[in-house]
């Protein structure tokens, strides 16, 4: 068994969604000076590897703490998606026959190469035709190592809406797949954790993502 880090670090000037936050760090007490050290951080609830609660597009659907502790932990199923172009739509026949109900489906698009980067915003995304099949499949934790399952910039949603609509959650800013699609090929079983800041009433929080294996 081992276990594998699919978060990003946490950092002054990191990448965010356009219009979010930034994200900023800094020493708040010393050591030296004040018997203790203690960081100030300054960030929005999306910053980083983080999910999504429904609560995030709709404020008619549950929020962070009103979700089941079971949607962000259990056996996962890794889609190797890593032949996209940029800004392609990925769409249902990628999952076909990939599902089982109750696992947590993760999205390896290989574009965390390009974390820090602008390329990083021209990821691949869901189509709404992939996560209706997604959420009919019973599917209702979806992740994806690209800033959004749907196109950035975007007028619309609307794979956030189908799947927030099922009362889903959504972990976006994944990183370091590849070694999941590995184990996978090889037979062994891929549990995850995505388990987020205890934050009442939240549209979402960072997570550290890890992925325990064999």
């Amino acid at each position: 068994m081992r276990l594998i880090d699919l978060s990003v670090p946490l950092a002054t000037g990191m990448p965010v969604y356009p219009g979010d936050p930034r994200v900023a760090i800094a020493p708040a007490l010393s050591a030296a000076a004040d018997g203790v050290n203690v960081l100030h951080l300054d960030m929005g609830s999306q910053s980083g590897t983080h999910v999504d609660a429904p609560f995030h597009i709709d404020d008619a659907l549950p929020t962070l703490d009103r979700l089941p502790l079971e949607r962000f932990w259990g056996r996962a199923v890794v889609v190797d998606a890593r032949g996209a172009e940029p800004r392609t739509p990925l769409g249902p026949s990628l999952f076909e026959g990939r599902l089982w109900a109750g696992t947590i489906v993760l999205v390896a698009t290989g574009w965390s190469r390009h974390w820090g980067h602008d390329d990083y915003l021209a990821h691949p995304y869901l189509t709404p035709e992939a996560a209706e099949l997604l959420v009919d499949a019973g599917i209702r934790t979806v992740g994806i190592d690209a800033l959004s399952v749907d196109a950035t910039p975007a007028d619309d949603l609307p794979a956030h809406r189908i799947l927030c609509g099922a009362h889903a959650v959504i972990a976006e800013n994944l990183t370091g797949l590849d070694p999941l699609l590995d184990a996978q090929t090889a037979g062994e079983a891929i549990e995850v954790s995505l388990l987020p800041l205890r934050l009442p009433a939240a549209d979402g929080a960072p997570v550290r993502a890890v992925a325990r294996v064999g």
